[in-house]
Protein backbone atom coordinates (compact mmCIF):
# COMPACT_ATOMS: atom_id res chain seq x y z
CA UNK A 1 0.00 0.00 0.00
CA UNK A 2 1.12 3.52 -0.65
CA UNK A 3 -0.15 5.92 1.98
CA UNK A 4 1.23 6.95 5.33
CA UNK A 5 -1.20 6.53 8.18
CA UNK A 6 0.09 8.94 10.80
CA UNK A 7 -0.34 12.50 9.64
CA UNK A 8 0.93 15.33 11.80
CA UNK A 9 -1.58 17.76 13.18
CA UNK A 10 -2.27 20.37 10.49
CA UNK A 11 -5.13 22.78 10.36
CA UNK A 12 -4.16 24.76 7.25
CA UNK A 13 -6.88 24.28 4.68
CA UNK A 14 -5.99 22.99 1.22
CA UNK A 15 -8.31 25.47 -0.46
CA UNK A 16 -6.75 25.35 -3.92
CA UNK A 17 -9.08 24.32 -6.71
CA UNK A 18 -7.98 20.96 -8.01
CA UNK A 19 -7.94 20.15 -11.72
CA UNK A 20 -11.04 18.22 -12.68
CA UNK A 21 -8.83 15.42 -14.00
CA UNK A 22 -6.41 15.41 -11.06
CA UNK A 23 -7.00 11.81 -10.05
CA UNK A 24 -6.82 10.50 -13.61
CA UNK A 25 -3.56 12.33 -14.34
CA UNK A 26 -1.81 11.14 -11.20
CA UNK A 27 -3.07 7.59 -11.73
CA UNK A 28 -1.80 7.59 -15.30
CA UNK A 29 1.63 8.82 -14.22
CA UNK A 30 1.90 6.22 -11.45
CA UNK A 31 1.10 3.42 -13.90
CA UNK A 32 3.55 4.81 -16.45
CA UNK A 33 6.25 4.98 -13.76
CA UNK A 34 5.64 1.34 -12.89
CA UNK A 35 5.81 0.41 -16.58
CA UNK A 36 9.05 2.30 -17.14
CA UNK A 37 10.78 0.91 -14.06
CA UNK A 38 9.79 -2.71 -14.65
CA UNK A 39 10.75 -2.61 -18.32
CA UNK A 40 14.17 -1.11 -17.57
CA UNK A 41 14.90 -3.48 -14.68
CA UNK A 42 13.95 -6.54 -16.71
CA UNK A 43 16.28 -5.44 -19.50
CA UNK A 44 19.04 -4.76 -16.97
CA UNK A 45 18.63 -8.15 -15.31
CA UNK A 46 18.54 -10.05 -18.59
CA UNK A 47 17.16 -13.26 -17.05
CA UNK A 48 14.28 -12.51 -14.70
CA UNK A 49 10.84 -11.48 -15.92
CA UNK A 50 8.18 -9.55 -14.04
CA UNK A 51 4.98 -11.46 -13.40
CA UNK A 52 1.90 -9.29 -12.93
CA UNK A 53 -0.71 -10.07 -10.34
CA UNK A 54 -3.77 -7.82 -10.63
CA UNK A 55 -5.95 -7.48 -7.53
CA UNK A 56 -9.16 -5.82 -6.46
CA UNK A 57 -10.07 -4.29 -3.12
CA UNK A 58 -13.62 -5.17 -2.05
CA UNK A 59 -14.25 -1.67 -0.67
CA UNK A 60 -13.13 0.00 -3.89
CA UNK A 61 -10.16 0.06 -6.20
CA UNK A 62 -7.27 -2.32 -6.63
CA UNK A 63 -3.87 -2.51 -8.20
CA UNK A 64 -1.27 -4.52 -10.00
CA UNK A 65 1.73 -6.08 -8.32
CA UNK A 66 4.71 -7.02 -10.47
CA UNK A 67 7.29 -9.39 -9.04
CA UNK A 68 10.59 -10.60 -10.50
CA UNK A 69 12.18 -13.60 -8.76
CA UNK A 70 15.48 -15.40 -9.13
CA UNK A 71 16.92 -13.08 -11.74
CA UNK A 72 20.58 -12.79 -12.65
CA UNK A 73 20.90 -9.49 -10.74
CA UNK A 74 17.74 -9.25 -8.66
CA UNK A 75 16.95 -12.02 -6.21
CA UNK A 76 13.54 -10.42 -5.79
CA UNK A 77 12.11 -7.18 -7.13
CA UNK A 78 8.61 -5.91 -6.44
CA UNK A 79 7.06 -2.91 -8.17
CA UNK A 80 3.45 -2.20 -7.30
CA UNK A 81 0.76 0.22 -8.40
CA UNK A 82 -2.39 0.77 -6.35
CA UNK A 83 -5.45 2.96 -6.67
CA UNK A 84 -8.00 2.68 -3.89
CA UNK A 85 -11.03 4.61 -2.75
CA UNK A 86 -13.79 4.37 -0.20
CA UNK A 87 -15.81 6.14 2.45
CA UNK A 88 -14.13 4.92 5.63
CA UNK A 89 -10.77 6.40 6.54
CA UNK A 90 -8.71 4.71 9.26
CA UNK A 91 -8.79 6.37 12.71
CA UNK A 92 -5.11 7.26 12.42
CA UNK A 93 -5.91 9.77 9.66
CA UNK A 94 -9.16 11.11 11.09
CA UNK A 95 -7.51 11.81 14.44
CA UNK A 96 -5.06 14.18 12.76
CA UNK A 97 -7.20 15.50 9.90
CA UNK A 98 -10.76 15.73 11.24
CA UNK A 99 -11.73 17.88 8.26
CA UNK A 100 -11.53 14.69 6.18
CA UNK A 101 -14.41 13.15 8.15
CA UNK A 102 -17.50 12.43 6.12
CA UNK A 103 -15.66 12.63 2.81
CA UNK A 104 -14.84 9.83 0.45
CA UNK A 105 -11.13 9.25 0.04
CA UNK A 106 -8.92 8.42 -2.92
CA UNK A 107 -5.32 7.24 -2.87
CA UNK A 108 -2.96 6.15 -5.60
CA UNK A 109 0.74 5.50 -5.89
CA UNK A 110 3.66 3.39 -7.00
CA UNK A 111 5.79 1.51 -4.50
CA UNK A 112 8.93 -0.53 -5.11
CA UNK A 113 11.63 -2.48 -3.29
CA UNK A 114 14.50 -4.23 -5.07
CA UNK A 115 16.58 -6.90 -3.32
CA UNK A 116 19.68 -7.64 -5.45
CA UNK A 117 21.55 -10.92 -5.34
CA UNK A 118 25.02 -9.41 -4.94
CA UNK A 119 25.95 -7.93 -1.54
CA UNK A 120 27.72 -5.16 -3.42
CA UNK A 121 24.52 -3.92 -5.08
CA UNK A 122 22.35 -1.91 -2.67
CA UNK A 123 18.75 -2.62 -1.87
CA UNK A 124 16.58 0.31 -2.91
CA UNK A 125 13.09 1.58 -2.11
CA UNK A 126 10.78 3.99 -3.92
CA UNK A 127 7.29 5.20 -3.10
CA UNK A 128 5.35 8.11 -4.61
CA UNK A 129 1.72 8.68 -3.71
CA UNK A 130 -1.25 11.04 -3.85
CA UNK A 131 -4.20 11.36 -1.48
CA UNK A 132 -7.57 13.16 -1.58
CA UNK A 133 -10.42 13.36 0.93
CA UNK A 134 -12.79 16.29 0.53
CA UNK A 135 -10.81 19.48 1.23
CA UNK A 136 -7.70 17.48 2.10
CA UNK A 137 -5.11 16.47 -0.49
CA UNK A 138 -1.38 15.92 -0.58
CA UNK A 139 1.57 14.44 -2.42
CA UNK A 140 4.18 12.32 -0.69
CA UNK A 141 6.97 9.93 -1.39
CA UNK A 142 10.67 9.49 -1.84
CA UNK A 143 13.42 7.00 -2.49
CA UNK A 144 16.23 5.68 -0.31
CA UNK A 145 19.27 3.46 -0.75
CA UNK A 146 20.36 0.66 1.59
CA UNK A 147 23.89 -0.53 0.79
CA UNK A 148 25.48 -3.54 2.45
CA UNK A 149 29.03 -2.52 1.64
CA UNK A 150 30.43 1.01 1.77
CA UNK A 151 31.01 2.65 -1.60
CA UNK A 152 30.98 6.42 -1.18
CA UNK A 153 30.87 6.87 -4.95
CA UNK A 154 27.48 5.17 -5.05
CA UNK A 155 26.04 7.21 -2.19
CA UNK A 156 27.23 10.45 -3.78
CA UNK A 157 25.76 9.57 -7.17
CA UNK A 158 22.39 8.59 -5.70
CA UNK A 159 22.07 11.77 -3.66
CA UNK A 160 23.34 14.13 -6.34
CA UNK A 161 20.86 12.74 -8.86
CA UNK A 162 17.93 13.21 -6.48
CA UNK A 163 19.17 16.66 -5.48
CA UNK A 164 19.29 17.70 -9.12
CA UNK A 165 15.66 16.68 -9.55
CA UNK A 166 14.66 18.64 -6.44
CA UNK A 167 16.64 21.74 -7.39
CA UNK A 168 14.70 22.07 -10.64
CA UNK A 169 11.61 22.83 -8.54
CA UNK A 170 12.72 24.46 -5.30
CA UNK A 171 16.17 25.14 -3.79
CA UNK A 172 15.06 24.03 -0.34
CA UNK A 173 13.36 20.75 -1.27
CA UNK A 174 16.48 18.62 -1.10
CA UNK A 175 17.90 20.08 2.15
CA UNK A 176 14.61 19.51 3.97
CA UNK A 177 13.55 16.23 2.41
CA UNK A 178 17.02 14.68 2.72
CA UNK A 179 17.01 15.40 6.45
CA UNK A 180 13.44 14.10 6.70
CA UNK A 181 14.54 10.87 5.01
CA UNK A 182 17.37 10.39 7.51
CA UNK A 183 14.85 10.91 10.29
CA UNK A 184 12.16 8.63 8.91
CA UNK A 185 14.28 5.61 7.93
CA UNK A 186 15.77 5.32 11.39
CA UNK A 187 15.57 2.23 13.57
CA UNK A 188 15.19 3.69 17.04
CA UNK A 189 15.67 0.35 18.76
CA UNK A 190 19.00 -0.09 16.93
CA UNK A 191 20.18 3.50 17.02
CA UNK A 192 21.06 3.46 13.32
CA UNK A 193 19.65 4.56 9.98
CA UNK A 194 18.36 1.90 7.59
CA UNK A 195 20.82 2.98 4.93
CA UNK A 196 22.25 6.15 3.40
CA UNK A 197 18.86 7.79 2.87
CA UNK A 198 17.74 9.84 -0.09
CA UNK A 199 14.45 11.77 -0.14
CA UNK A 200 11.33 11.57 1.98
CA UNK A 201 8.44 14.03 1.93
CA UNK A 202 4.79 13.87 2.82
CA UNK A 203 1.64 15.97 3.21
CA UNK A 204 2.79 18.43 0.56
CA UNK A 205 -0.30 20.50 -0.19
CA UNK A 206 1.37 23.69 -1.37
CA UNK A 207 0.97 25.65 1.85
CA UNK A 208 2.77 25.90 5.15
CA UNK A 209 6.22 24.68 6.05
CA UNK A 210 8.02 22.03 4.01
CA UNK A 211 8.59 19.72 6.96
CA UNK A 212 5.36 18.06 8.10
CA UNK A 213 6.73 15.32 10.32
CA UNK A 214 6.28 14.53 14.01
CA UNK A 215 9.75 15.42 15.32
CA UNK A 216 9.71 19.16 15.95
CA UNK A 217 13.16 19.12 17.52
CA UNK A 218 14.86 17.13 14.74
CA UNK A 219 17.27 18.29 12.05
CA UNK A 220 14.57 18.44 9.35
CA UNK A 221 12.24 20.57 11.46
CA UNK A 222 15.08 22.83 12.60
CA UNK A 223 16.21 23.49 9.03
CA UNK A 224 12.63 23.94 7.80
CA UNK A 225 11.95 26.48 10.55
CA UNK A 226 15.13 28.38 9.70
CA UNK A 227 14.15 28.88 6.07
CA UNK A 228 10.59 29.79 6.96
CA UNK A 229 7.41 29.16 5.01
CA UNK A 230 7.92 29.09 1.24
CA UNK A 231 5.64 30.79 -1.24
CA UNK A 232 2.44 28.82 -1.89
CA UNK A 233 2.85 26.15 -4.52
CA UNK A 234 0.04 24.97 -6.78
CA UNK A 235 -1.22 21.44 -7.34
CA UNK A 236 0.37 21.57 -10.79
CA UNK A 237 3.75 22.51 -9.32
CA UNK A 238 3.66 19.71 -6.78
CA UNK A 239 2.56 17.17 -9.37
CA UNK A 240 5.43 18.24 -11.61
CA UNK A 241 7.82 17.83 -8.68
CA UNK A 242 6.52 14.33 -7.91
CA UNK A 243 6.94 13.38 -11.57
CA UNK A 244 10.51 14.73 -11.60
CA UNK A 245 11.43 12.69 -8.55
CA UNK A 246 9.84 9.52 -9.89
CA UNK A 247 11.63 9.85 -13.21
CA UNK A 248 14.96 10.47 -11.44
CA UNK A 249 15.00 6.99 -9.91
CA UNK A 250 16.44 5.01 -12.81
CA UNK A 251 19.31 7.49 -13.47
CA UNK A 252 20.05 7.45 -9.73
CA UNK A 253 20.14 3.66 -9.33
CA UNK A 254 20.94 1.89 -12.60
CA UNK A 255 24.56 3.15 -12.86
CA UNK A 256 25.23 1.76 -9.37
CA UNK A 257 23.92 -1.65 -10.39
CA UNK A 258 26.02 -1.61 -13.54
CA UNK A 259 29.14 -0.77 -11.53
CA UNK A 260 28.72 -3.44 -8.85
CA UNK A 261 26.79 -6.49 -9.99
CA UNK A 262 29.75 -8.32 -11.55
CA UNK A 263 32.05 -7.94 -8.53
CA UNK A 264 33.02 -11.28 -7.02
CA UNK A 265 31.95 -12.03 -3.46
CA UNK A 266 32.08 -14.93 -1.02
CA UNK A 267 30.19 -16.43 1.90
CA UNK A 268 31.29 -13.68 4.29
CA UNK A 269 29.77 -10.94 2.14
CA UNK A 270 26.62 -12.94 1.44
CA UNK A 271 26.07 -13.75 5.12
CA UNK A 272 26.53 -10.11 6.06
CA UNK A 273 24.01 -9.09 3.40
CA UNK A 274 21.44 -11.54 4.77
CA UNK A 275 22.09 -10.28 8.30
CA UNK A 276 21.64 -6.65 7.29
CA UNK A 277 18.44 -7.54 5.43
CA UNK A 278 17.05 -8.28 8.87
CA UNK A 279 17.09 -4.54 9.54
CA UNK A 280 14.88 -4.05 6.49
CA UNK A 281 12.36 -6.51 7.87
CA UNK A 282 12.44 -4.87 11.29
CA UNK A 283 11.78 -1.41 9.86
CA UNK A 284 8.97 -2.46 7.55
CA UNK A 285 7.13 -4.41 10.22
CA UNK A 286 7.69 -2.03 13.15
CA UNK A 287 7.81 1.50 11.72
CA UNK A 288 6.64 1.68 8.11
CA UNK A 289 3.47 3.75 8.03
CA UNK A 290 2.52 2.63 4.54
CA UNK A 291 2.41 -0.95 5.79
CA UNK A 292 0.23 0.10 8.71
CA UNK A 293 -2.17 2.04 6.46
CA UNK A 294 -2.43 -0.83 4.00
CA UNK A 295 -3.31 -3.32 6.67
CA UNK A 296 -5.76 -0.91 8.36
CA UNK A 297 -7.62 -0.34 5.11
CA UNK A 298 -7.87 -4.00 4.13
CA UNK A 299 -5.34 -3.80 1.35
CA UNK A 300 -3.94 -6.92 -0.27
CA UNK A 301 -1.52 -8.46 2.22
CA UNK A 302 0.74 -10.08 -0.38
CA UNK A 303 1.18 -6.72 -2.12
CA UNK A 304 1.69 -4.80 1.13
CA UNK A 305 4.43 -7.17 2.27
CA UNK A 306 6.15 -7.68 -1.08
CA UNK A 307 8.92 -5.38 0.16
CA UNK A 308 10.27 -8.10 2.44
CA UNK A 309 13.40 -9.94 1.24
CA UNK A 310 13.17 -13.58 0.15
CA UNK A 311 16.04 -14.66 2.41
CA UNK A 312 17.22 -13.12 5.67
CA UNK A 313 19.12 -14.11 8.83
CA UNK A 314 19.50 -12.79 12.35
CA UNK A 315 22.60 -13.28 14.47
CA UNK A 316 22.73 -12.73 18.20
CA UNK A 317 25.08 -9.97 19.33
CA UNK A 318 26.82 -9.43 16.00
CA UNK A 319 29.79 -7.06 16.06
CA UNK A 320 31.73 -6.16 12.90
CA UNK A 321 35.43 -6.88 12.81
CA UNK A 322 37.42 -3.69 13.54
CA UNK A 323 38.72 -1.79 10.50
CA UNK A 324 36.68 -4.00 8.15
CA UNK A 325 34.32 -2.85 5.38
CA UNK A 326 31.47 -4.03 7.56
CA UNK A 327 32.68 -1.80 10.39
CA UNK A 328 32.97 1.16 8.01
CA UNK A 329 29.33 0.69 7.04
CA UNK A 330 28.31 1.09 10.68
CA UNK A 331 30.72 3.91 11.50
CA UNK A 332 30.04 6.13 8.47
CA UNK A 333 27.24 4.92 6.22
CA UNK A 334 24.63 4.23 8.89
CA UNK A 335 24.91 7.78 10.21
CA UNK A 336 23.53 10.81 8.35
CA UNK A 337 26.12 12.30 6.00
CA UNK A 338 26.09 15.19 3.55
CA UNK A 339 26.49 12.90 0.56
CA UNK A 340 25.65 15.50 -2.07
CA UNK A 341 28.73 17.48 -0.99
CA UNK A 342 30.91 14.53 0.03
CA UNK A 343 34.64 15.00 -0.45
CA UNK A 344 36.64 11.74 -0.48
CA UNK A 345 39.32 11.54 2.18
CA UNK A 346 42.87 11.52 0.89
CA UNK A 347 44.45 8.06 0.56
CA UNK A 348 46.44 6.83 3.51
CA UNK A 349 50.14 7.08 3.02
Amino acid sequence: MVINSQTPTMRAESTQTLPTDAKARVSQFMKQLQDKITQTLAELDGVGKFQEDAWERPEGGGGRSRILREGAIFEQAGVGFSEVWGSHLPPSILAQRPEAAGHDFYATGTSMVLHPRSPYVPTVHLNYRYFEAGPVWWFGGGADLTPYYPFAEDAVHFHKTLKQACDLHHPEYYPVFKRWCDEYFYLKHRGETRGIGGLFFDYQEGRGSLYRGPHNDGAAATYSNQIGTPEPRSWEQLFAFAQECGNAFLPAYVPIVERRHKMEYGDRQRNFQLYRRGRYVEFNLVYDRGTIFGLQTNGRTESILMSLPPLVRWEYGYQPEPNSPEAQLYEIFLKPQDWANWIPSSPKS
